[in-house]
């Protein structure tokens, strides 16, 4: 779906209309930004920074760089690295109590949420309760429903909700918030909405509660994702009539959301509502746009934007020169590939993994599957460390090309030098591509592996390896319906 005048034109960005891919070698320098707004628990102190009582000639010594950041964090790794299934970790707060406080513990609460030992969130928060300097506080719940919310714990993060108003504290618009994020981290979508909009209008009637322009850029991109215009329209403009202003989060979220759904069209309602409300677009405007408009394969407006962000005081970042050589390579444009690439690099930016591992896939679509082996061998002699995503990207170009034997033999390597730690992502891939290309005798070779390596595969590993077999078996009858029609046509000719 295109439209005649997109709203991104030189009227909506203060920027003349260029479609042409002009490449230049001006180096600037990266800007990146942090797609989310700060958090608005505070949990560092400021160092003071008084001048020096003694104005005497100066003395060259190293000056301690330790704020109180630096030490509540190498205190809680100490923690983190002390505690095992042997020694709980209770034990190991216990041996640290002097030391151990609110700020560790919050923390605390964020590394354990990057793990599979989530659960241990609840110790700590026990442990806290039993402390004498511990004071019920709404931050330290809404810090807990978060990380149980981003696991899908969405009932244990009703039940500290309810725990929290036992203990005395009144909810307030943060607390309501992550409660809203955490239903919207369960399975069913259509639910968790429901819920969400029904915490929304409660939210509303409590003078301590209001939304917060947080919670509208939350079910705003919801919404987008769940692709109900309707509800997101509403919701702008309840917005509007509210007392909240809307800032860059607002858009950036519904267009990316949007952008990552295929909308183009009502992702450029929202570029010229964001306009209307004079907001510049930013570096991740820009790449939102950027990546949009190359899944979809308009290259012409992709440029455009492309050339539009060079002109604009924002500059580009390597997300916007790896989703360019990605989408040229999804559609076999591997030369504007190559150029993206090359000026990058003129630019003054360094290649990330990301930016390999793009160059590889643009490489296994494009049949230049030797050129994608000697990226990624550049890759494995580097000193930089080695991603499993790297190898990945690899074996699928591989796959996709028709060569199991030699995925094969990549993996068997992989795994014999230990270069890579093997996990269930690499599994699943080959186990789909082995699928596919009804390599029977690969597929037990697979599955000894995986037992070997302790891979225990889970419910979507197999419902993910039925597709495959299903579409393969259906491609299969398709062709010999095919070759079953072309014999019954010769057949027919032959006779008459």
């Amino acid at each position: 779906m295109t439209s005649a005048t997109p709203p991104f034109t030189s009227s909506s960005l203060h920027l003349p209309h260029t479609p042409k891919f002009t490449y230049i070698s001006t180096p600037f320098r990266a800007l990146t930004r942090h797609p989310c707004p700060p958090s608005t628990i505070r949990m560092c102190s400021r160092v003071s920074s008084q001048p020096e009582r003694n104005p005497g000639p100066r003395k060259t010594h190293k000056r301690s760089t330790s704020s109180p950041s630096s030490e509540a964090e190498d205190l809680v790794k100490l923690i983190m690295r002390n505690f095992s299934d042997k020694q709980p970790l209770v034990n190991t707060l216990d041996k640290y109590v002097k030391f151990v406080r609110t700020d560790h513990c919050f923390l605390l609460f964020e590394e354990l949420g990057k793990t599979e030992k989530w659960l241990q969130c609840l110790e700590v928060f026990r442990w806290m309760q039993k402390q004498r300097w511990y004071i019920a506080d709404n931050g330290v719940y809404s810090k807990l429903i978060s990380v149980m919310g981003k696991k899908g714990q969405t009932r244990m993060a009703m039940w500290l909700f309810s725990e929290m108003r036992n203990s005395g504290c009144r909810p307030d618009t943060s607390v309501y918030n992550s409660l809203i994020t955490a239903h919207l981290h369960s399975r069913d979508k259509s639910k968790a909405l429901a819920k969400s909009l029904g915490y929304f209008e409660k939210m509303k009637s409590m003078e301590r509660c209001k939304p917060s322009i947080v919670t509208y850029n939350i079910l705003l991109r919801a919404f987008a994702q769940a692709r109900n215009v309707d509800q997101v329209n509403t919701l702008f403009k309840d917005l509007e009539e509210s007392i909240v202003t809307p800032d860059i989060f607002t858009f950036n979220g519904v267009m990316d959301a949007y952008g990552k759904n295929g909308m183009i069209k009502e992702m450029e309602f929202v570029l010229a509502k964001m306009k209307s409300n004079q907001i510049k677009p930013d570096t991740i405007t820009f790449n939102s746009l950027i990546d949009a408009y190359g899944k979809k394969q308009e290259f012409e407006k992709m440029e455009q934007v492309f050339t539009s962000l060079l002109r604009s005081k924002e500059k580009p970042t390597l997300p916007t020169f790896n989703s360019m050589i990605t989408n040229y390579g999804k559609a076999r444009l591997r030369e504007k590939g190559d150029l993206v690439f090359k000026r990058m690099t003129e630019m003054g930016y360094k290649p990330s993994f990301v930016t390999y591992e793009c160059l590889i896939t643009m490489y296994g679509y494009c049949d230049r599957v030797s050129r994608a082996r000697e990226v990624f061998d550049e890759m494995v002699d580097s000193e930089n460390e080695k991603k499993i995503s790297t190898l990945n990207a690899m074996l699928d170009a591989y796959c996709m090309n028709g060569l199991p034997m030699e995925a094969d033999a990549l993996f068997d390597n992989a795994r014999s030098s230990r270069m890579f730690r093997v996990d269930s992502s690499t599994y699943k891939l080959l186990y789909k591509a082995y699928t596919k290309a009804d390599m029977k005798e690969l597929l037990g070779k697979l599955v000894v592996c995986m037992d070997k390596d302790g891979i225990i595969p889970n419910k979507r590993f197999f419902l993910d390896a039925l597709g495959a077999i299903g579409s393969f078996r259906d491609g299969k009858k398709s062709t010999n319906r095919k070759d079953g029609s072309r014999q019954k046509a010769a057949t027919e000719t032959a006779k008459s």
